[in-house]
C-alpha cells in the first residue's frame, strides 16, 4: 500500500509499505484525509516525532476488517479519532481521556492516517451517517476541537462572543456560537474571511485595527461574554484579554509554545477573567460533531479550499501554509 513518511525534517516521500496488520484493531480503508498546521510543524521538525514517521491524524474511511470486539462491521464508515488514550488511568477514568498521560497523537506518536489503510483502536471509531457527503465530513475532525473548545464558555442566547481568527477552526467556531443564539463579531485583516464569517451567522467582522471600538459599539461599553483567540500569538492574546469584558471568558485555541511575555496581566485581575485552553477532544465532542454536520447545523463545505490525491502530498502540504486557503483535503483513490 501507499503511505506518506516523514523520512526527515521538510521530506515526505510516498513509499510503498506492507499493509498494516490487525493485532486486534480494526483495519480502516482510508477515503478522506484532512491537512493542519499540526502537520506543518511535524514536517518542519517544530514537532519531534521518531522517523520514519506515516503522517496524519484526520481522517474518515471504511471499515475494512473489523477489530476483535466486532464493534464496527466490515463497510462501515467511520470518523477517526485521532487523541491516543489508555482508558485505565486516573484521568481517563474521570472523563479526560484528551489529557491522557499515555495518550499521544495519531502520526506523531504512532503511524498516522496519511496512507491506503490505517489499523485503528475501536475505541477511536465512530460511525458517520451514510447520507451526509464526504465534502461535509472534510472538517469534522477539527469541529470537533471547535465543539470542544466552545463548550469551555457558558454562552446564552442573546450574549455577544468575538471570535479573534477567521482561519478554519475560527470560522467553525463562529458558526457554532451562532447556532447557541449568540452576536459574532469576527475579526481578521482578511477581507474575503470577513465576508465568508458573515454569510455564515457572524453579527459583524471586523480589522484587528477596529475591533476595539466595534466591540464597544455593539455590547454598549459592557464588553463580550466571551472571547475565542484562534490565531495562537502572543499578541493575539494580549488583544483577546483586552477585548474581553469584565467577568468573560476567554478561551485560547490557538496555541503558542513561546515563553514570551507581555500579555496584560493587570487586566486579568482587574477584569475577573476566566481563562479556557482547550486541548483536543473527546468521542462525545466528536459525536456532537457528526450530528452537527448531518442535521445541518453546520456547513464546513465553503471552508475547503483545495484538494489533492495522496501520491500530491508535497503540493497538499504546500496549499496548507498558503495563507489564501482554508481546509485543504486529500482524497485517497
Amino acid at each position: 500500500m501507499r503511505a506518506a513518511q516523514l523520512t526527515e525534517p521538510g521530506v515526505v516521500e510516498v513509499v510503498d509499505s506492507p499493509p498494516p496488520e490487525s493485532d486486534g484493531s480494526a483495519i480502516v480503508r482510508m477515503e478522506m484525509l484532512g491537512l493542519c498546521g499540526t502537520d506543518l510543524s511535524i514536517v518542519a521538525g517544530k514537532v519531534p516525532v521518531e522517523m520514519p514517521r506515516v503522517m496524519g491524524h484526520e481522517g474518515i474511511g471504511v471499515v475494512e476488517v473489523a477489530g476483535t470486539t466486532a464493534a464496527f462491521g466490515t463497510g462501515q464508515r467511520v470518523l477517526i479519532n485521532p487523541g491516543l488514550f489508555c482508558g485505565v488511568c486516573d484521568l481517563c477514568h474521570r472523563g479526560y481521556p484528551n489529557l491522557c498521560p499515555n495518550g499521544g497523537l495519531l502520526g506523531r506518536e504512532i503511524d498516522g492516517l496519511f496512507a491506503d489503510y490505517a489499523a485503528i483502536d475501536e475505541r477511536q471509531l465512530l460511525v458517520v451517517p451514510e447520507h451526509v457527503s464526504s465534502d461535509a465530513l472534510g472538517v469534522v475532525q477539527v469541529l470537533g476541537t471547535c465543539v470542544h473548545a466552545v463548550s469551555k464558555a457558558p454562552i446564552s442566547p442573546g450574549d455577544t462572543a468575538v471570535v479573534l481568527g477567521l482561519g478554519v477552526s475560527g470560522q467553525l467556531i463562529a458558526q457554532l456560537l451562532a447556532a447557541q443564539g449568540a452576536r459574532v463579531i469576527g475579526i481578521t485583516r482578511s477581507e474575503w474571511k470577513r465576508e465568508l464569517v458573515l454569510q455564515h451567522g457572524a453579527t459583524v467582522a471586523v480589522s484587528p485595527e477596529r475591533a476595539a471600538e466595534v466591540v464597544a459599539e455593539i455590547t454598549e461599553g459592557r464588553g463580550p461574554e466571551a472571547v475565542f483567540e484562534a490565531v495562537g500569538t502572543v499578541k493575539t492574546f494580549s488583544q483577546a484579554i483586552e477585548l474581553a469584558g469584565p467577568a468573560a471568558t476567554v478561551v485560547f485555541f490557538g496555541t503558542t509554545s513561546g515563553m514570551e511575555g507581555g500579555l496584560p496581566y493587570y487586566q486579568l485581575y482587574y477584569k475577573e477573567l476566566s481563562l479556557r485552553n482547550p486541548r483536543g477532544a473527546t468521542m462525545a465532542d466528536y459525536e456532537k460533531a457528526i450530528a452537527l454536520v448531518a442535521d445541518g447545523v453546520v456547513n464546513g463545505v465553503p471552508l475547503i479550499s483545495s484538494r489533492f490525491g495522496l501520491d500530491d502530498i508535497d503540493e497538499a502540504l504546500a496549499a496548507t501554509q498558503d495563507s489564501s486557503t482554508l481546509k485543504v483535503l486529500m482524497e485517497v483513490e
